[in-house]
């Protein structure tokens, strides 16, 4: 056999199908959370009664209740909307009346623009639609939903495995025999703290199995829940939920450096077990019951941390839809969070399937009608104390430096107005499409032109622009001699910079000929121009209009008073023409014009001595460290009641609504309501109490299922932020009871709860495979087998660090790792790495994910981008997984570091160790030995990050 043949031979034992095996393709939690947030509820109330099941008459003969229909399409035969192709889509041509004769609605208005818009997104994401086969039967719920009631108080079992083997009883089932040792550890340890055992740990554990195997599983699960990792893992969970991401999203998606204090606090809460309906209060109302106690007060920053669009359009229609999206995103969040309520479906109307009131909607929008994004100090009553101690006496200092240069500038100004108002100026103002300035022509190699003032600035030219400088030659045939393309070359600071373009911005732009890129003038404001050679000039001419569109307010402030100077040799500069003579832009400029004439050297000597020591005080003031300011969010009062919205249009104000809980389960749980002027902080604490009050059922029932969902891959209810008529039905709904009732039994403890479930023979069991169960239960919903799953993206980085032993997992927290380069202008830009360092060898966990972010070996295993919530996440098979894990620059590296810590004795069954766990067997060994002989340790160590038996647990 040739050696590439043994290559391949050995990867065909160890990689097993990475690129077939797992869970089948699935639709991406995302795309569906958009489709039922934005495009279901449009359909249903302006589509369905014309284009559905349940239509009196079926119009056009197109269906638009399943995605059959509307693959299918109506009379044409073509199916109506093309995936990823909004402009090939005929729906969206009706929808935008520019088809004729087909407009829809039929005999309505247009609807608005911002709808269609989603429609646009919707069909650019793939148009993600879960509607299979025929419409459901035209119902909904009422308050007699099965969510809606009280928790039971009786039960028929009292362990788990009572429900189980019950349920799997009323189909002839059994639960299968336990799982062997090893394959028992491997599973508790990811599943409760997300990284694999030592080899040590996997035969000391199978040791006490075969002695003791419960107090040996005993011992196991405390000693994982007690772990510092359990919260890095089951937080990472909860990060998912509530939407956690480090960027702002939308289209300026700006990163945020100062939000990791709140996953912190996150992983914190799991590690100390804090009782969740205290997690919960902190989540809503944080800063309100812990103000002082950065803490508490940072678990507030759950408001903010989903995505907001920062760009501050000021058109009052712009406006307000922006500040109803971002307090949607807030309502969205909480509501299927801890309510297990699509709450947003409510926002335009009556909730289409689920008894929730339009009302309701905007009465969690009057609780949260003062959250705002942003930073703000968070500090305890200590911290601040000792920064006023430390910065008080120097802040006393500066007032009176700063008194005494206010002093002397008062001085200055009086005869500064005084020269102004009688100074003549007999040439007109600068003018930002062209100013020239004429001068006896003189020999120049240099040309320098001084700025001192802008258009928005009468004491400084920074930060003002120019597109185009001209040096013109004397005599008849003139030529701009400063042009880049006559050989000229400039220099002067910027005020602006692009990471993925070093050229923007730059002096260059000034002297290259086009109107369009400008200059954007630094700190010295100082345009210096080298000639090619030297020259005869006696003009020059500077403009700030892009291609003459002087109305674009994009093109910022213009220079307005200045100094023309040249030079032969670049060191001894004389001033040929000035500013001098002309109109000041306005009073405030003429005014500081002539205090630069009329100031005496005496007072230039004695203001830049105050400045000096003022500018020493600062310094001083800046070595003091800065009280911590995280991205918490900055209440404050709402100015004017909460309406309801008519249609979701915040410009069709209806009913006031004032801070309440939600009617939708006032039958079960005692309501609240507040006056509509109540304190901000009051409105988001009388929520939070609401939530975890002791008669309301759905935050310990959404919670016990999220528990259930991360132990066994799928929850008793699999949409487990939809506890509502389109949700699923519960596989086990007395068990999600008395899970509720343990988990309030318990305090609201999570470990406790854990330990139950890790300890029953439902979870102990093995995942061997049954065809006969399968045929009756193929997705294991009813728990015949322990389900095998792949890991997650985090946990396949993680275990790729500790295999190959370089995973640092000290010290925990603090600001995130990168995996991406960071590029600002304006828009920023996220560049995935090619070479992950040894600076990015922590925990998944502390990544820095911002939104829209490509992460490489992250990404490919379905991290989620959390544009959403992600409550559960898509688990994918694709071709590009095997090739990242076989080709990408960090496999490549920790294989490399692998290789060196298998040693020379025995390197085959080292491997196995660190990887599986376990000895190879006879024909592993042989395969391994032989590939070793061929290609290396290296390519050994390869094979092994590459084997589907890493990644896949059983």
């Amino acid at each position: 056999m040739s050696s590439n043949a043994s290559w391949r031979s050995f990867f065909a034992t160890c990689l097993a199908g990475v690129a077939t095996g797992g869970a089948a393709l699935g639709a991406d939690p995302n795309g569906i959370a958009f489709f039922e947030q934005k495009i279901r509820p449009v359909l249903v109330e302006h589509c369905y009664g014309c284009h559905s099941a349940a239509a009196k008459k079926l119009k056009g003969n197109l269906y638009l209740d399943t995605r059959a229909g509307w693959e299918k399409g109506g009379d044409s035969g073509a199916a109506v909307i093309v995936p990823g192709k909004p402009e090939e889509s005929l729906l969206l041509r009706t929808l935008r009346h520019t088809e004729d004769g087909l407009e829809m609605p039929a005999q309505a208005d247009k609807l608005p623009d911002a709808v269609i818009a989603d429609f646009v997104t919707w069909i650019r994401l793939g148009a993600p639609d879960p509607r299979t086969g025929r419409v459901a039967e035209a119902r909904r719920a009422d308050k007699s939903w099965w969510s809606l009631q009280p928790l039971r108080r009786e039960f028929a079992h009292d362990r788990i495995d009572g429900f189980i083997t019950a349920r799997l009883a009323e189909k002839g089932l059994t639960l299968n025999p336990p799982a062997e040792p090893r394959a028992l550890i491997r599973r508790m340890s990811y599943d409760v703290i997300g990284l694999p055992p030592s080899p040590a740990e996997v035969e000391a554990f199978a040791a006490a199995h075969r002695v003791n195997p419960r107090a040996a599983t005993e011992a196991l699960v405390d000693r994982l829940l007690a772990s510092p990792h359990y919260g890095e893992r089951w937080g990472r969970h909860w990060l998912d939920v509530v939407r956690f991401g480090e960027s702002i999203g939308f289209e300026r998606n700006v990163i945020i450096d100062d939000l990791w204090p709140f996953r912190d606090y996150v992983i914190r809460s799991f590690n100390d077990d804090k009782p969740f309906d205290r997690f919960i209060v902190e989540h809503l109302a944080g800063d309100v019951i812990g103000a002082g106690d950065p803490a508490v007060e940072v678990g507030s920053a759950f408001l903010v941390a989903g995505p907001y669009d920062d760009v501050g359009n000021q058109d009052v229609v712009a406006k307000a839809n922006i500040r109803a999206a971002t307090l949607d995103d807030v309502i969205t969040a909480t509501s299927g969070a801890f309510l297990g309520l699509t709450m947003a479906c409510a926002r335009c109307h009556h909730h289409k399937f689920d008894p929730i009131p339009t009302e309701d909607y905007y009465r969690l929008r009057a609780a949260f009608e003062g959250v705002n994004h942003g930073r703000r100090v968070v500090a305890s009553a200590e911290e601040r104390a000792a920064f006023a101690a430390a910065t008080a006496p120097l802040n006393e200092r500066r007032g009176a430096l700063v008194a005494e240069r206010d002093a002397l500038e008062r001085e200055i100004t009086v005869r500064a107005k005084a020269a102004a108002a009688a100074a003549e100026t007999p040439r007109p103002k600068i003018d930002p499409e062209g100013t020239e300035e004429r001068f006896e022509p003189v020999r120049a190699r240099h040309v320098r032109f001084v700025m001192h003032a802008s258009t928005a600035n009468p004491k400084a030219a920074t930060n003002a622009r120019l597109v185009e400088f001209e040096v013109w030659s004397a005599g008849p045939e003139a030529r701009n001699v400063a042009l880049a393309a006559h050989g000229a070359r400039a220099e002067g600071a910027k005020s602006a910079t692009a990471e993925d373009f070093p050229e923007a911005y730059g002096a260059q732009l000034a002297i290259d000929g086009r109107f369009g890129e400008q200059w954007f003038i630094g700190n010295p404001a100082v345009l210096t121009v080298t000639l090619a050679r030297e020259e005869t000039v006696e003009r020059i001419t500077y403009r700030n209009a892009k291609d003459e569109m002087i109305e674009d307010k994009a093109q910022g402030a213009t220079p307005t008073d200045y100094d023309v100077q040249v030079s032969l040799d670049g060191r001894e500069w004389r001033t040929v023409a000035s500013s001098a003579g002309r109109q000041p832009w306005s009073v405030a400029h003429g005014i500081e014009r002539q205090r630069r004439e009329i100031m005496t050297p005496a007072e230039r000597k004695q203001l830049a001595a105050v400045n000096a020591r003022i500018a020493a005080v600062d310094r001083e003031l800046k070595a003091v460290p800065p009280l911590r300011e995280v991205f918490v969010g900055k209440p404050a009062q709402p100015q004017e009641p909460t309406f309801v919205h008519k249609g979701g249009d915040p410009m069709k104000p209806g009913e006031p609504v004032p801070p309440s809980s939600p009617a939708v389960l006032d039958h079960v749980t005692a309501p609240f309501a507040l006056p509509a002027d109540a304190p901000e902080g009051e409105r988001r604490h009388a929520l939070a109490r609401w939530m975890v009050a002791a008669d309301n059922p759905l935050p310990p029932r959404v919670l016990a299922n999220r528990v259930w969902q991360y132990h066994f891959g799928t929850g008793i209810v699999d949409t487990p932020s939809d506890f509502g008529f389109q949700g699923g039905p519960p596989s086990h709904p007395e068990l999600l009871d008395f899970l509720a009732r343990r988990l309030l039994a318990h305090g609201w403890r999570l470990k406790p709860l854990h330990r139950e479930i890790l300890l029953s023979d439902t979870y102990l069991q093995s995942a061997a495979f049954r065809s006969e169960a399968a045929r009756t239960d193929k997705d294991a919903r009813l728990l015949w087998r322990f389900p095998p799953r792949r890991l997650s993206a985090e946990e396949i980085r993680d275990t790729l660090l500790v295999v190959a032993g370089r995973m640092q997992l000290e010290p925990r927290g603090g600001p995130g790792f990168r995996l991406y380069k960071f590029t600002q202008n304006n828009v920023c830009t996220y560049f995935p790495l090619e070479v992950h360092g040894p600076e990015t060898y922590r925990r998944a966990v502390y990544h820095q994910n911002a939104r829209a972010s490509v992460v490489d070996v992250l990404s490919d295993f379905d991290l989620p981008d959390i544009a959403f919530a992600a409550p559960r996440r898509a688990n994918t098979t694709t071709p590009l997984q095997a090739l990242t894990l076989l080709n990408h620059g960090l496999t490549i590296d920790l294989a490399r570091a692998l290789a060196a810590r298998l040693g020379e004795a025995d390197p085959v069954a080292m491997g196995y160790a660190l990887a599986f766990q376990r000895a190879p067997s006879p024909t592993e060994r042989a395969a391994a030995e032989k590939l070793i002989r061929q290609h290396g340790q290296e390519a050994f160590a390869r094979a092994l990050l590459n084997a589907n038996e890493l990644i896949f647990l059983d």
